[in-house]
């Protein structure tokens, strides 16, 4: 974030989830806005101390135009739309939201490394539970979904069962989106040590500003 410099104005965290980033906003005096389109995730938010937080849907942002100086996006927030034109809609609204000139932030995977290098199967203990998560590529390599699963402690029958669902756009095809929004990359790296982005690395984080 040293690359955008300090934020001019408000910030928007979007998605962003129990809050742990806005906190980290709060502590160092930035004054950020919080959006999220699950209410029990923002009312974890809430209880841990994080202000100003907002219930919405990120293709209709609920804010005016230009209102903020930065825009950030953490771990995978975004590509989870079923189409394509979704996720568009959400760098559209990104770059509306955002006045000219200021910065915005896209943490994404490195789609290529995930399709290299996926996990079908693993599992883990939670207590008494047992987590089993199940990964797979649809549509040609292009989606990544991963379905997990919790087992109580007779481990017979799932007590509860969710799915993840994320696009895997190339770093060539998220800058060719970013541009078509009216955002311009400027920086991309391979995770939150400051590397570059390159194969082997987890992470493409892209910084850089509205035009």
């Amino acid at each position: 974030m040293r690359a955008c410099g300090q934020p001019e104005g408000l910030v928007l965290d979007l998605a962003s989830g129990a809050g742990r980033h806005l906190l980290e906003f709060q502590r160092r005096g930035v004054e950020a806005v919080g959006l999220d389109l699950s209410r029990t995730l923002l009312g974890e938010a809430r209880n841990s101390g994080s202000q100003r937080l907002v219930e919405a849907d990120m293709r209709a942002l609920p804010f005016a135009d230009s209102i903020f100086g930065m825009v950030v996006n953490f771990f995978t927030s975004f590509g989870y739309f079923a189409e394509p034109e979704d996720d568009e809609q959400v760098l559209t609204e990104i770059r509306r939201v955002l006045r000219r000139g200021g910065c915005f932030m896209l943490d994404f995977l490195n789609a290529e490394r995930v399709r290299s290098a996926l996990v079908d199967r693993d599992e883990r203990r939670l207590d008494d539970r047992l987590v089993v998560q199940e990964r797979r590529l649809e549509e040609n390599g292009k989606v990544v979904v991963k379905e997990i699963r919790i087992f109580g402690p007779d481990e017979e029958e799932p007590q509860n069962t969710f799915y993840e669902r994320v696009r895997l756009y190339t770093p060539q095809e998220l800058e060719a989106m970013l541009r078509q929004a009216g955002l311009e990359p400027e920086h991309s790296y391979g995770d939150y040590s400051g590397v570059s982005a390159c194969a082997d690395r987890p992470r493409y984080i892209l910084l850089g500003h509205a035009t």
